[in-house]
This record gives C-alpha cells, sequence and structure tokens, in this order.
C-alpha cells in the first residue's frame, strides 16, 4: 500500500477556473468561429448535466 499515488489536487481545475469559463469576457484576441463556439456550447452544457447529475445523486443517497 506504500506504493500507491495520492492524487495531485494542485493539478486540477478549482471552483473559480470553472466558474470563469462561464462568466469571462470575450478576448478579442482569441479566434471566433463556429466550430469553437460550438464546442465551448457543448462542453458548458456537459458540466452542467454532470452537476446535475451529482445533485441528483446526491439527493437520491440523503433520502435514503
Amino acid at each position: 500500500m506504500e506504493n500507491q499515488k495520492q492524487p495531485d489536487l494542485k493539478k486540477s481545475p478549482g471552483l473559480s477556473e470553472v466558474l470563469g469559463y462561464y462568466f469571462r469576457k470575450s478576448d478579442p484576441a482569441r479566434p471566433n468561429n463556429f466550430n469553437i463556439r460550438a464546442m465551448h456550447t457543448i462542453n458548458k452544457i456537459s458540466i452542467v448535466m454532470f452537476l446535475v447529475g451529482v445533485v441528483m445523486l446526491i439527493v437520491k443517497l440523503a433520502l435514503r
């Protein structure tokens, strides 16, 4: 059991980085085409769906 690696929490994104993904100002230097907008929209939808699933699991476990 001594060889198990502990997760490095410094490499994982914090809450401010996730919220910054949703509420950042548009950067004029960043490319803006349909493919990038679609990719970011799909990423935002998947993050919201994941959070809804986590909340549903927590509620389901709390009601047991």
